[in-house]
C-alpha cells in the first residue's frame, strides 16, 4: 500500500482528462486507467502483447489484469498466462462512494453524496465465481484495492426520479483505503467477513457481509472450492459451514 504513489496516478490521470474533453471522455476509464499507472508507473510495460493477448501490464514480476467487472472476460487470457507465469488479477472496491448526479440534457451535476453501504474484500467472491477453475493455480494472485472513490451516474433511469434503472457514466478514485494480495488458497480465509459464529448458512453471511442472500451463496461455493470453509451438514434446505 502506497498512498503516495496512488495520488501521484491519480493527480496524472486527471491532468491527462483536463480541458474540454472532461469526464469519461479519455481512451479508457478513468478508473482503470489510475490503477494501471498505480500498479506499474512505467509505461512502458503497460498494453503489452504476449501471445495472442495483450497484458495490462507485464514486467518482471509477471502479468497484471485489472479488472472492474466481468471476470468472465479473463478465462481466455488466465488459461495461456498461468502456466508459464504469475498472474496478478487487481480487483477494485468502493470502500466509500460517493454519488454525482448527471441530468443528461444539460450537463449539470448535483451536489455529491456518500452511499450507505460500504464496499469489503468479500464484495470480491461474486466475480470471483466466474473464474473459480484457477484461483487454485500456484501462479495466481488476486490483488484487492479499496478505494474512496465518486461515482457518475446519468438522470436516465424508469423511475419518476430517474435514478432507479440508471447508468453509471464513469468512477473516479480519490483515496486508497487498503490494498492487499491473496497469493494462495489458504489466504482466500481474508475475504470472511468477521462477526460469523463458529457454524453459519449463507443466511448468517449475507447479514455479516452485507450482500444479498445469493450472492452470498454464491460466494460460499467460491471459499468452499479453495478450501476457506467447508460443510459440515444441513440446517433445512441450507447448508452449514465453518472456517477450514
Amino acid at each position: 500500500m502506497d498512498p503516495i504513489l496512488f495520488q501521484q496516478a491519480c493527480d496524472d490521470i486527471r491532468s491527462a482528462g483536463t480541458g474540454s474533453r472532461g469526464i469519461g471522455t479519455l481512451g479508457e476509464r478513468t478508473l482503470h486507467a489510475v490503477l494501471k499507472h498505480y500498479c506499474e508507473p512505467t509505461e512502458s510495460f503497460h498494453e503489452v502483447r504476449v501471445g495472442g493477448f495483450v497484458a495490462d501490464i507485464a514486467n518482471e514480476n509477471g502479468i497484471t489484469e485489472i479488472q472492474t467487472r466481468r471476470f468472465d472476460k479473463l478465462r481466455g487470457k488466465l488459461a495461456y498466462f498461468l502456466p508459464f507465469t504469475n498472474v496478478t488479477v487487481v480487483y477494485p472496491i468502493a470502500a466509500v462512494k460517493w454519488i454525482v448526479w448527471i441530468d443528461g440534457d444539460t450537463g449539470e451535476t448535483t451536489k455529491r453524496r456518500k452511499s450507505p453501504r460500504r464496499g469489503t474484500p468479500c464484495d470480491a467472491l461474486f466475480e470471483m465465481y466466474k473464474i473459480r477453475g484457477f484461483l487454485c493455480s500456484p501462479h495466481f494472485r488476486l490483488r484487492i484495492i479499496l478505494l474512496e472513490m465518486e461515482e457518475y451516474r446519468l438522470l436516465n433511469g424508469w423511475s419518476a426520479d430517474k435514478k432507479r434503472g440508471s447508468e453509471r457514466y464513469e468512477r473516479i478514485p480519490i483515496g486508497l483505503v487498503d490494498d492487499f494480495e491473496i497469493t494462495g488458497p489458504r489466504e482466500y480465509g481474508r475475504l470472511i467477513p468477521p462477526g460469523l459464529a463458529e457454524r453459519f448458512t449463507s443466511r448468517d453471511f449475507a447479514q455479516a457481509s452485507g450482500l444479498s442472500l445469493s450472492s452470498s451463496q454464491t460466494a460460499l461455493n467460491v471459499l468452499n472450492a479453495v478450501g476457506a470453509v467447508r460443510r459440515v451438514g444441513k440446517q433445512g434446505r441450507r447448508y452449514v459451514y465453518e472456517k477450514a
